[in-house]
């Protein structure tokens, strides 16, 4: 079904201006679609399918947004606190205006992909306790890891509160003093990577989520830096979301 839309609250969702800028744009006629110059304000149209052009530059619609952020530490996964940095903090204006919200949480001290979006429906889709959404994270563990760690993460193991998670891939890449292993779990419990190898009597020193689902970390996006989601990746994120 096509929806039409007010223009003034297009052009405030696109971040072009206050609603009050927008309308004296408007009234100097800076504003045209389809190139008809348009004073007011409440005209609507369906912005997906219209040419809007703003004091000469187009203007191209998007609903919603869907960053990659390579999360770095000291950041919380949160959108607003009163005392410590987001990472909202490290979007530019242009993606801050559409309020976009991270999906899931990462500890403010690990690092690695988030994802952003001002997308409920997505962002309920991965999130959902009943989807056993795959997140995998590569780690630095004080202690050798070995195939009895293995083992009982195949299983799932009791944490500190009584929770048995469910069954994990751990994958050794390199035992000893200080072990780097990859591990994919299917849940989101609090600290939960962490509490997992504290059963087992090792510490985690470095946690990064390489990967959520479909969705893997960009490896050339250094600690801070995002990017918008390629088509292709949206569309595997999505391609099991009842519509």
């Amino acid at each position: 079904m096509k929806e039409y839309l007010r223009l003034d609250k297009i052009l405030a969702h696109m971040g072009i201006g206050t609603r009050t800028e927008i309308r004296k744009m408007m009234k100097k006629g800076l504003v045209s679609v389809n190139g008809e110059i348009i004073k007011d304000p409440a005209h609507k149209i369906n912005p997906e399918e219209s040419s809007i052009m703003v004091a000469g530059e187009p203007v191209i619609y998007k609903q919603f947004i869907y960053l990659m952020l390579n999360k770095p530490g000291g950041y919380l996964s949160a959108t607003t606190d009163e005392y410590e940095k987001t990472v909202l903090d490290l979007l530019t204006p242009e993606h801050q205006i559409f309020a976009p919200f991270p999906v899931g949480r990462l500890d403010k001290d690990t690092e690695g992909l988030l994802l952003l979006t001002n997308d409920g429906k997505l962002g309920h889709h991965l999130t959902s306790p009943r989807r056993h959404v795959p997140k995998t994270y590569y780690a630095l563990i004080k202690g050798t890891v070995d195939t009895e760690d293995q083992s009982a993460f195949a299983e799932g193991v009791v944490l500190d509160d009584g929770y048995h998670t469910l069954p994990a891939q751990l994958t050794i890449l390199n035992a000893g003093v200080r072990s780097e292993i990859e591990l994919t779990i299917y849940e989101g419990k609090y600290h939960q990577v962490k509490r997992m190898f504290e059963v087992r009597g090792k510490e985690v020193i470095y946690l990064k989520r390489i990967k959520m689902g479909p969705l893997a970390l960009d490896e050339s996006l250094a600690p801070g830096e995002y990017r918008e989601l390629t088509p292709e990746e949206l569309a595997r994120l999505k391609e099991d979301i009842p519509q």
